[in-house]
């Protein structure tokens, strides 16, 4: 199943969508039947943690609709509540090794092993969708994209083994981990608004049977700048959910984006990105200047 949230001008808002052969189909409606909370709200994204259960019935309303296609419609994040998006840095053997040579990127620092960086946060504020675009700030430094496969988890957990680690996850979409240069923290480069980009759907985790061999690409105003696959990651996808699970616990809809390979390059406004991942699909994500208000 191919979940996205999007805005439509005849359907509405915040809408609630399955996406079948090029085509969305409303099921908005099947967010009723998601249990009534009272403050204080649970941890974690609600639609996500119902997901096994409103499943059916989303199938059902899909069924029975008529589909508006995917050009017209405006996708945001397939998820709206995330507690945290965690990063993994210089997961790609290659991205590490340009990472070292490009001042921009390292200060000047030397290379440092993932297990001594850790992971990363950013910002929840920062997750927008691909039609939403990403604003620029301080158009006198550098900003660059960085193409991710992102995993979204399913369920709440915490220590959770290697073997098990998968079984956390609820599926897969295509992520953005924009960053600004600069000597400051990674995270607090990495949590401008509009910096983290996830879409332009959510595909079920059973229908990606191997998320460890994805190919995947980035291109900007058609000149290819990133390519690679998964299985060239150094830290694996279980091994991201254990690492990530010994230090906080993991809610529906957390996002992990699984870190970039070599290409990373500056995005200028005007630019659109162009993003795809094999058994996901594609997204274009517009580039613009920052508005001061």
């Amino acid at each position: 199943m191919r979940i996205c949230r999007y805005n439509h001008p005849d359907a509405g808002t915040n809408r609630i969508g399955i996406v079948r052969d090029d085509h969305v189909f409303d099921v908005t409606a099947a967010l009723d039947s998601l249990p009534s909370f009272r403050y204080p709200f649970p941890l974690g994204d609600q639609l996500i943690a119902n997901l096994d259960r409103l499943a059916p019935q989303m199938e059902k309303l899909a069924d029975a609709g008529e589909g508006i296609p995917v050009a017209k419609i405006d996708f945001l994040s397939p998820v709206a509540n995330p507690t945290k998006i965690i990063g993994v840095p210089q997961n790609y053997e290659e991205h590490a090794l340009e990472s070292t040579a490009d001042h921009g990127i390292s200060q000047g620092k030397p290379r440092r092993k993932m297990e001594d960086q850790g992971l990363f946060l950013k910002s929840n504020s920062a997750l927008v969708g691909p039609s939403e675009g990403v604003a620029l700030r301080f158009s006198d430094r550098r900003t660059d994209h960085e193409a991710e496969l992102g995993m979204v988890i399913g369920k709440y957990g915490s220590d959770i083994s290697y073997d098990d680690a998968m079984d956390y996850v609820a599926g897969f979409a295509i992520a953005m981990d924009m960053v600004v240069r600069g000597p400051e923290d990674r995270s607090f480069r990495k949590s401008v608004d509009t910096y983290a980009v996830l879409g332009p759907w959510l595909v079920t985790a059973d229908e990606i049977p191997d998320p460890g061999n994805l190919d995947f690409h980035l291109s900007v105003g058609g000149e290819l700048r990133q390519k690679n696959n998964t299985s060239n990651l150094i830290l694996d996808l279980p091994g991201q959910i254990v690492w990530a699970s010994q230090f906080y616990a993991l809610h529906p809809g957390d996002i992990i984006m699984s870190g970039t390979c070599a290409g990373v390059n500056r995005v200028q406004p005007g630019d659109v990105m162009h993003l795809e991942f094999e058994g996901i699909g594609a997204m274009d994500v517009p580039v613009r200047a920052h508005d001061v208000y």
